[in-house]
């Protein structure tokens, strides 16, 4: 097959257009890794605050979650004292352990850019991911994971840092439930993770979210491999 392609048969082939005279050129991206992510936060509401940011990479042609591979950081915010007001009742009655440790240990919130910078340096995560930007995955990211990191990062670091393309796992899941692949309702992060036996209580810690969220996603794709 010659160098030009259609655009049909160029995305099937993982091709990219070259920059001048509309060619196509391989890809380097691996269409199969990407970078499980999950914060905590204050709340869903605007002026919330970030506390809890997790990354881990997971591989779903190896079907593998790198957990040895996972990161976790508490973010600083002001005390739980000064946004109780504000706080809505399911952070008063799960988050308040989390928002009074992110508080006292946490890093400043204009590090957050440096930790997600250095922790994509590290050679086993650059030999993963081939120096390209990684693609997100987790639940619910237009809610809240992306919002806060371009919000944490600005706009412009989080878009030469992280590919326009996301794999949202509870959108992936509603379309698999439409199919008849997953039963009806079944598309929270609670719900598959009670679906798949991931484990018997969620533990809402950025990185447990992030594991489970990685492990999730690689029994959905097993639900569209064809039956022995």
């Amino acid at each position: 097959m010659g160098i030009l392609e259609t655009p049909f048969s160029s995305v099937k082939l993982g091709l990219v257009p070259f920059p001048t005279e509309g060619r196509y050129v391989k890809s380097h991206i691996s269409m199969a890794t990407y970078l499980s992510i999950d914060t905590e936060a204050t709340g869903l509401q605007e002026g919330n605050f970030l506390i809890q940011l997790a990354l881990v990479p997971v591989d779903s042609k190896t079907k593998r979650v790198y957990e040895e591979l996972g990161k976790e950081t508490l973010v600083a915010c002001p005390s739980y004292e000064e946004l109780e007001p504000k706080l809505d009742s399911w952070n008063k009655e799960h988050n308040g352990g989390l928002i009074r440790a992110a508080h006292e240990k946490g890093i400043p919130a204009e590090a957050v850019k440096t930790f997600i910078q250095s922790y994509l340096k590290l050679p086993q995560i650059t030999e993963l991911f081939r120096n390209e930007r990684p693609v997100l995955l987790g639940k619910s990211l237009s809610a809240l994971d992306i919002p806060l990191l371009k919000r944490y990062m600005g706009w412009n670091l989080y878009d030469q840092t992280f590919h326009h393309h996301t794999m949202d796992v509870t959108c992936f899941a509603r379309g698999l439930a439409d199919a008849g692949k997953l039963p009806e309702n079944c598309s929270s992060s609670s719900k598959l993770i009670k679906h798949f036996g991931i484990r018997d209580n969620v533990k809402h810690t950025a990185l447990s979210d992030a594991v489970d969220m990685a492990h999730i996603y690689l029994r959905l794709v097993d639900l569209l491999q064809p039956k022995a």
